[in-house]
């Protein structure tokens, strides 16, 4: 019987990951387009996808990962209208009547379908293209509403449950990228070595740390400007056997407090101890570290940086989405820090 359910776990990830991400990439730029503008995201579907569009409806309303202003997310499966439409017309027209009720030129229309042929929200999507709306499709890979929508999200399998799931998953992601981008806040993560301090390889010894010059008031000033400050540091020494966690904390306390006596601080500290032959997820220029930042701290990357002393670090903030800036003896950790406030 594990077997079974491992099978299903298995085919339900194998499905999720193979969703576009372009198709999600698009949907929330669409989404964030409207918002900014004072649009309306309006979801709609029957039976459990009725129940994912009052979900995912209710994450713009209220809240998706952290406290922020409300969006207008709304939902079309509130019992009364659905009945009383149904009851008055007929169950096709449920939802497109609601749409010429509510809907505004520039609001986003979603339809959830796992068969992607639901009449009534075919109907509401033609609907709400008349009224001036751009829509949406969150489908499997098979149906109509691929064809009339304006982005059509397909979860490429014909299981049901697999699709709903697949379409769960894709509605999170949107929520949480457009949760980011309409509130999430400023950062610079920063790299270490040769970044802020002064490289000494493998470096165990609390007293050897050097800041380099001007990195302690160049992150005070990203301080005093609103920015999280975030290090993200490879530190092989641990993998390699020269360093503990515990003497690479007593280093990094070390390094906070050199920052704080100039009068900045580190918002977070991250770091990868393993070997490089490990292939981990977080040694630079993989993106564990920065997806841990970006778990724990709601960081919008379309105002954030990366800075760092190798193509590693420039990998990393590419790859996040952030803007990036690579220092040397030329072009130092300051001269990057002052670009950044100038913009």
């Amino acid at each position: 019987m594990n077997d079974l359910i491992s099978a299903e776990l298995k085919r339900s990830s194998e499905v999720i990951s193979k969703i576009d991400p372009a198709s999600i990439r698009k949907a929330a730029d669409m989404i964030l387009a409207s918002v900014r503008q004072g649009g309306q995201i309006i979801f709609m579907g029957n039976g459990g996808s009725s129940a994912d569009a009052q979900h995912i409806a209710a994450e713009f309303s209220g809240k998706y990962a952290f406290d922020r202003p409300a969006m207008a997310g709304v939902c079309l499966s509130n019992i009364a209208p659905v009945t009383a439409i149904g009851n008055d017309y007929t169950y096709d027209i449920v939802f497109k009547r609601q749409v010429e009720a509510i809907c505004r030129k520039g609001d986003i229309v979603v339809g959830l379908s796992t068969s992607g042929n639901s009449k009534n929200v075919i109907l509401a999507m033609e609907a709400a293209k008349l009224k001036g709306a751009k829509t949406i499709s969150f489908t499997g890979d098979q149906g109509k509403m691929r064809e009339i929508a304006d982005i059509a999200v397909i979860i490429p399998t014909k299981e049901t449950p697999r699709v709903q799931e697949g379409y769960l998953v894709a509605c999170h992601t949107i929520c949480g990228i457009v949760e980011r981008e309409m509130f999430g806040v400023k950062a610079v993560l920063i790299d270490r070595d040769d970044t802020i301090v002064v490289n000494v390889p493998y470096c165990a010894d609390p007293e050897k740390i050097k800041l380099l010059p001007g990195a302690a008031g160049s992150i005070k000033k990203l301080n005093d400007a609103g920015y999280k400050v975030i290090l993200v540091t490879n530190q092989s020494g641990i993998g390699r056997g020269l360093l503990t966690h515990e003497k690479l904390a007593e280093i990094h306390e070390r390094l906070c407090q050199l920052i704080k006596a100039e009068g900045g601080h580190l918002d977070d500290i991250f770091y990868c101890p393993h070997h490089p032959d490990e292939n981990c997820g977080c040694r630079k220029p993989a993106i564990g570290m920065g997806e841990q930042a970006f778990i724990k701290h709601p960081i919008n990357p379309l105002t954030s940086f990366m800075i760092g002393d190798q193509e590693h670090d420039v990998q990393l903030g590419s790859k996040l989405g952030l803007m990036t800036f690579i220092v040397n003896e030329k072009f130092t950790f300051s001269d990057a820090v002052n670009k950044i406030l100038e913009n």
